[in-house]
């Protein structure tokens, strides 16, 4: 229960730390990874995407310069802070994924699943929020973003693959989180952040000790539990993994007795 506490807290630390480091370096791409776009390149595409709007007149274009002046920021956030001037719809709901004291999203905002935005907006904008809503501890929603789309498609695939794993970690799901952590290390670890590589690697060690219906295995439920509730969730899906976790406890009780019998233990 503390291991996976210190690994959660562990986690959201290096995604927030790791926003302060800027990624401009135009790097090689190397034989089968998912390399990371340049700045450069990327801010082309925003100031195509923000022209193809309509709105880039001269107080917006001065907005979009600003904004990639910071090279002390990602590239990942100049890109939301241009999508968020290019669409209003964009830049309130990334304003509420950011904000912890307003209510998490139960459902995938209308906007990132339109087709009829172009992939560009949609793909990188919804990284962008589905980061912002790990780091909130809303995993549910920040996955089911996600599976919308591929690393391929996204500037920054190795940003795209650690949020993933960390989605899927946090929803106890052993195996995809594991796939996804092998394809951070194998296509994208060359230039992957460290943080991502150390907190990744932090994961996939924990998740080799885990076994089903074991009282870590009951801890880590009702860790689950307790995020969804400290996100005002308490309906049916939250009643169900309770229900769960009860039968879970009942099951150990009684193998606990059954052991204690075969074992000639009394006591009174």
């Amino acid at each position: 229960m503390k291991r996976l506490s210190l690994l959660l807290g562990l986690t959201v630390l290096l995604m927030a730390g790791g926003q302060a480091l800027a990624q401009d370096t135009k790097r090689p791409i190397g034989f089968g990874t998912l390399d990371a776009a340049s700045a450069e390149t990327v801010k082309t595409q925003a100031e195509a995407w923000l022209k193809a709007t309509g709105k880039m007149d001269g107080g917006m274009a001065d907005q979009f310069e600003a904004i990639w002046k910071q090279s002390d920021r990602p590239v990942l956030d100049r890109l939301a802070d241009t999508f968020g001037l290019g669409n209003a719809e964009a830049a309130k709901l990334m304003a509420e994924a950011r904000d912890i004291t307003a209510p998490a999203p139960s459902e995938i905002p209308a906007l990132i699943k339109d087709n009829k935005q172009p992939e560009f907006f949609r793909a990188n904008f919804g990284l962008a929020y589905a980061r912002a809503l790990n780091n909130r501890r809303v995993h549910d929603e920040a996955l089911d973003v996600l599976k919308l789309f591929k690393p391929e498609q996204v500037v920054d695939p190795a940003a795209y693959l650690f949020n993933r794993a960390v989605s899927e970690y946090s929803l106890l799901s052993k195996e995809d989180a594991n796939r996804t952590i092998r394809r951070l290390f194998d296509e994208a670890g060359t230039f992957s952040p460290e943080r991502f590589k150390a907190v990744a690697l932090l994961m996939q060690l924990d998740m080799v000790a885990w076994k089903t219906k074991d009282l870590d295995d009951i801890a880590r439920k009702m860790k689950d539990v307790e995020r969804r509730l400290d996100l005002s969730r308490g309906g049916p899906v939250t009643q169900e993994k309770q229900r769960e976790i009860l039968a879970r406890l009942d099951e150990v009780i009684k193998k606990l007795e059954n052991q204690q019998k075969k074992g000639g233990g009394g006591g009174t």
